[in-house]
């Protein structure tokens, strides 16, 4: 394992930390509401920063997506790439990349996924879809869903087709969310077999990881900062040994979020089973990034409990992703039977060598 980023990685990293730094203030995210920034979306994705994924693979979107999550900024990046940019590379078809990359590059198309597949969509054999999905992240946004079928089949479809309805679902973090409903909706198929589902779902389950590592970065930068400045009895708060553990305890959870996301990146950049890696990597994504934003809002004392305090975003992100990557039980019973009975078969139709 080398979790070394390339020349091209540090550089978009740097350029992404700027324009989220620059841009994702308190106040514009407080003027957002709980809708997207699409001056921050056109400033990312004309810097190249969207079509940058193409070549720094989901490693490097990885640590982007940690910059985005250290600001909470407002936009569909996550979901563009993990549910469009990265399985257009690695499934998609000749004329479906030629078709759709572009777009999604410079963010006049926006991608979302309804994923994990419940079983709640069906698809007949011409690829007409029928069924809900009741929560979508950035749907409000999308131009494109990525949908599994009952049989695990995964479909690309466009929201402004016949027979494709979206409504708005309030979520606890502002993600643009919505509810699906396709009647009969015309869809074209992504790659083939059971095996796109899986890479597509361990793709999803590493990238939004690594957006909580950011996530628990930025909480735990704002309680360092708070309880370095913030005097009781004559002392920063910091000084305190109850204080100083629980920053501690907030920044290992916080590495362990961030070392197994990245390795479960690497694997899955380098065309290694890495099913169980992702697993992992959400695994402490949801159980401990839940622990470092409850630590981070409680290090704030009285303050954080300000509902309009930036640190309080930072709770909503930590918990919101808890809940989409799923319960800690959830994920470690999944885990276990995977352990237990071997990894699916991957399906490696469609996959260009630059995309694994």
């Amino acid at each position: 394992m080398d979790f070394r980023p390339t020349e091209e990685q540090t550089a978009a990293t740097g350029l992404a930390a700027r324009v989220f730094r620059d841009l994702s203030t308190h106040e514009r995210l407080t003027a957002a509401g709980t809708g997207s920034d699409a001056e921050l979306w056109k400033a990312l994705t004309s810097a190249g920063l969207a079509a940058a994924v193409e070549d720094i693979g989901l490693l490097g979107l990885v640590l982007l997506l940690e910059e985005q999550g250290r600001t909470t900024a407002q936009v569909p990046y996550a979901a563009t790439c993990a549910y469009g940019i990265l399985p257009l590379i690695r499934h998609g078809g000749p004329d479906q990349r030629a078709r759709l990359l572009p777009a999604l590059g410079t963010g006049e198309a926006v991608a979302t996924g309804a994923f994990p597949g419940r079983g709640r969509i069906s698809a007949t054999p011409d690829g007409r879809l029928t069924g809900t999905a009741p929560v979508v992240p950035w749907l409000r946004d999308a131009t494109h869903v990525l949908v599994p079928d009952a049989g695990r089949s995964v479909w690309l479809v466009r929201t402004d087709l016949p027979g494709v309805e979206t409504s708005a679902v309030e979520t606890t973090a502002p993600w643009g969310a919505g509810r699906l409903t396709l009647t009969g909706a015309q869809a074209e198929r992504l790659g083939q077999g059971p095996g796109v589902y899986e890479d597509v779902l361990a793709v999803a389950r590493t990238a939004f990881a690594g957006l909580q590592a950011g996530v628990c970065a930025g909480s735990l930068a704002r309680a360092v900062e708070y309880t370095s400045t913030r005097e009781q009895f004559g002392r920063p708060l910091s000084t305190n040994q109850g204080v100083m553990l629980r920053a501690a305890d907030a920044h290992m959870d916080t590495e362990a979020i961030r070392v197994t996301t990245y390795e479960a990146a690497w694997r899955l950049d380098e065309g290694l089973s890495a099913h169980e890696h992702a697993l992992t990597a959400a695994w402490w994504a949801s159980e401990a990034g839940k622990r470092v934003v409850h630590t981070g809002q409680h290090l704030h004392g009285g303050t954080g409990a300000d509902l309009d305090h930036p640190v309080h975003r930072h709770f909503l992100w930590g918990r919101q992703l808890d809940a989409y990557l799923g319960c800690g039980s959830e994920l470690l019973a999944e885990l276990g039977t995977l352990l237990a009975d071997g990894p699916p078969q991957a399906s490696t139709e469609g996959t260009t060598d630059e995309g694994r």
